[in-house]
């Protein structure tokens, strides 16, 4: 069998020619067309992955906000409950306060009172035990109260003890300017003379004293420098009697209770 080059040349163009157009019009088209149809698919695919993302991330965003809600109402409440018992608590320490101190004044109004009238009392006592001890020494004795007061003093000051002595001596010499003799009455210059020469007689030196009158030592005399006091009035007897009738009045309904 003879074969025909010429024909098996052109067949084979044929085929490439052929395969050539089926690539170029058929074959290519279709290969883009399902590699766009994957590139879209494949889109679609990481969009829908995206927007489901994005859904689960919404979805939790708004569970966490209904959770922040909850916990902030819960918050809210508690601070609300809280803040009403602290308020309620409050009211009722300022009430009690306030009772407290409507008592505590209603106790020191009455013993105010009290300590008014008791005074009022002792003193209108001390007026009258210094008038009958006046009228007495007047009656009795040819000096008066005055100049039976101020010899009193000068006794006590020449019989104080020596440590009492020293330490006028001491606060004499730290202070050597100012000593201050106070008395019910004013002191005639003789009793000032006999004070200062007695203070003198102490102190072992000349002295200055300063006078001055002052009514509420109820016929007494008060010596003062630096500190150091000394005095003779008959208002401490009076304030040590007052004491005494005070305590045996305050032990009467106890021994009145063990008699019962």
């Amino acid at each position: 069998m003879k074969i025909d080059w010429f024909t098996v040349v052109a067949e084979i163009i044929n085929f490439l020619i052929l395969v050539w157009l089926l690539r170029r019009l058929l074959y290519k088209p279709v290969l883009n067309a399902i590699d766009e149809r994957e590139k879209k698919i494949t889109a679609q695919l990481q969009d829908a992955d995206a927007k489901k993302a994005d859904a689960k991330k919404e979805q939790d965003e708004f569970r966490k906000k209904n959770e922040d809600f909850d916990a902030q109402k819960k918050s809210l409440n508690d601070k609300a409950i809280a803040d009403s018992n602290a308020e309620r608590e409050k009211l009722i320490d300022t009430a009690r306060n306030d009772a407290n101190t409507l008592r505590s004044k209603l106790e020191q109004a009455s013993k105010d009172a009290q300590e008014s009238q008791e005074r009022e009392i002792a003193q209108k006592t001390q007026e009258q035990v210094l008038t009958i001890t006046r009228k007495a020494l007047t009656d009795i004795a040819s000096l008066s109260l005055e100049e039976q007061s101020v010899n009193m003093f000068i006794r006590r000051l020449k019989e104080s003890k020596d440590e009492e002595k020293k330490q006028f001596t001491e606060a004499f010499k730290s202070n050597a300017n100012t000593i201050l003799v106070q008395s019910a009455f004013e002191l005639p210059e003789k009793q000032q003379h006999d004070i200062n020469d007695a203070v003198s007689g102490i102190l072992k030196t000349n002295t200055s004293l300063q006078f001055k009158t002052v009514p509420g030592l109820i016929s007494g005399i008060e010596l003062t420098t630096n500190g150091y006091k000394l005095s003779w009035s008959i208002k401490e007897y009076l304030d040590s009697l007052e004491k005494s009738i005070a305590e045996k009045m305050k032990d009467q309904p106890a021994d009145a209770a063990e008699k019962v």
